[in-house]
């Protein structure tokens, strides 16, 4: 019976010979779509982005020390979240750009061009010689670096939509792992000199450039995944869409099916900032955005600084043992268990507890830096990859209401407009959170919340808001249209 359906969709569609976004809708009407390629496509483009936002984490605090810019080891932090926000500066000024032209000329052309960008201004990165020179290969690599606004409307068009919370769950987990993997990069191949002499010798290329090495080494990937690129198939469709795929209604009707009126509109050009559940989606989403790069960039530099400054006085290494162990439980989690735990609780619902349970965890690393040997290790690698896998969550549901919010033809667009937003609140995510762990260190002995107490308790404040804001009548998911009724003709 399920097969006879299929084939009466098939019969009741129009699929032009020559257009990329029909060959993928007639493989999910044949419910060919979910393989293992797709998934692949999905990851590899999306490490590419998310690989070069973060494998300078664990050593930034060292580069921006080799620079001589900071007058006193407090300041170091600060200045390393100007680094860390320029790339999201510069993603804010393009992220409607590169949406609209995705959805003008296809996802796949943006996914390209984002990818050269990491080839280029991430190699340069790893050149860099003073801290302006960081600053301006970090910014200009966000504005050319536009294809995850992109990515995450091809993972929703890629697939059916009972199968599109696997296709985001696999963005995400990409998203989050290269979260995880770039930190451990930077972490196992920054100053190889100084950790392998025996293959990097001292006064090489490599003792004057401590820190390239991690930055070729996602540079020599992406160049990978560009050459994949070539078989990355196309979603968006090439003919005018006002009619998609369906013959006129009268044929509709003589084959027993009535036409949704969805489809009858469905080219319709809606008022983005008018949609109010892709735009409460959207502030939610950017809010826990700014929290988690406010996280990351804090994490790595509180666990490199020193005890007496509250810190857990790792090393680079150290770091990128805690943020891989990370990684693993990512990828159990949102390739595993979200896909059936979304199903059964929706994305939202989910979300919601994932934001409330991270508050008291957040507010326990202060206590964690007071352990000391194998048990700081242990429970720290627990918070960790705890901390990641919820945020991860809370991303991933908001990725699913934003993006069920609108159709095809505006959802490039849609997701430049989250881009954007969401890249102006990271922008300051590094600089103030680099800015407040400086100050929270200078106030070790303070009476009220002292040390880096009040750096957690300042993530904490903005994670709260956003919970807040989770609620009705804040945040609403589009209503699905009712399913297509059959007619029968006597």
């Amino acid at each position: 019976m399920e097969d006879e359906n299929v084939g009466d969709t098939l019969l009741n569609k129009k699929y032009y010979e020559n257009c990329p976004g029909c060959k993928v809708d007639k493989a999910k009407e044949l419910k060919t779509d979910v393989t293992f390629r797709n998934l692949l496509n999905i990851w590899m483009v999306v490490l590419c982005s998310s690989l070069p936002i973060a494998s300078l984490f664990p050593y930034l605090y060292f580069m921006i020390r080799d620079f001589n810019i900071a007058e006193r080891e407090e300041d170091i932090s600060a200045y390393a979240g100007y680094v860390g926000s320029a790339f999201m500066f510069g993603r804010s000024l393009t992220s409607i750009f590169w949406g609209v032209v995705a959805d003008r000329y296809g996802r796949k052309p943006v996914a390209v061009l984002g990818i050269f960008s990491v080839i280029i201004f991430n190699t340069l990165f790893g050149l860099s010689t003073s801290f302006w020179m960081a600053v301006t290969t970090r910014f200009f690599l966000g504005c050319l670096n536009g294809l995850l606004g992109p990515m995450k409307a091809y993972s929703t068009e890629i697939f059916r939509e009972e199968k599109q919370g696997l296709g985001l769950s696999t963005l995400s987990a990409a998203w989050g792992i290269g979260l995880v993997i770039g930190p451990a990069l930077g972490g196992y191949l920054a100053q190889p000199t100084v950790k392998y002499p025996h293959i990097f010798p001292k006064d090489s290329f490599w003792d004057k450039f401590p820190y390239f090495l991690p930055s070729l080494s996602v540079s020599a990937f992406a160049f990978v995944v560009a050459i994949a690129c070539i078989w990355l198939p196309e979603t968006l469709h090439n003919h005018p869409i006002s009619n998609e795929c369906i013959d006129d209604e009268d044929e509709a009707l003589e084959t027993g099916n009535k036409r949704n009126d969805s489809d009858k509109s469905i080219q319709k050009d809606e008022n983005l900032l008018l949609n109010w559940p892709l735009m409460s989606s959207i502030v939610v989403y950017s809010i826990f955005s700014l929290h988690n790069i406010a996280y990351q960039e804090v994490f790595s530099l509180w666990a490199v600084s020193p005890e007496r400054l509250g810190g857990l006085d790792f090393t680079t290494d150290n770091v990128g043992d805690v943020l891989a162990i990370s990684g693993i439980g990512l990828i159990v989690s949102q390739l595993f268990l979200y896909p059936s735990l979304e199903k059964a609780f929706g994305p939202v619902k989910f979300a919601r507890v994932s934001a409330v349970l991270s508050i008291p965890l957040l507010q326990s690393y202060p206590f964690i830096a007071m352990l000391s040997g194998i048990t700081l290790y242990l429970v720290i690698n627990i918070a960790s990859l705890l901390k990641n896998v919820l945020s991860m969550t809370i991303i991933t549901g908001l990725f699913i209401v934003q993006n069920r919010a609108v159709e095809q033809h505006q959802r490039g667009a849609a997701n430049g407009i989250a881009m954007t937003v969401m890249s102006i609140f990271k922008a300051f995510g590094p600089a103030g959170g680099g800015a407040v762990l400086t100050w929270s260190q200078k106030r070790m002995h303070a009476s009220f919340l002292p040390g880096t107490h009040m750096v957690f308790f300042v993530l904490n404040v903005a994670g709260g808001l956003g919970v807040v804001l989770m609620f009705t009548p804040f945040l609403t998911e589009k209503k699905k249209p009712p399913p297509e009724q059959s007619v029968t003709l006597t």
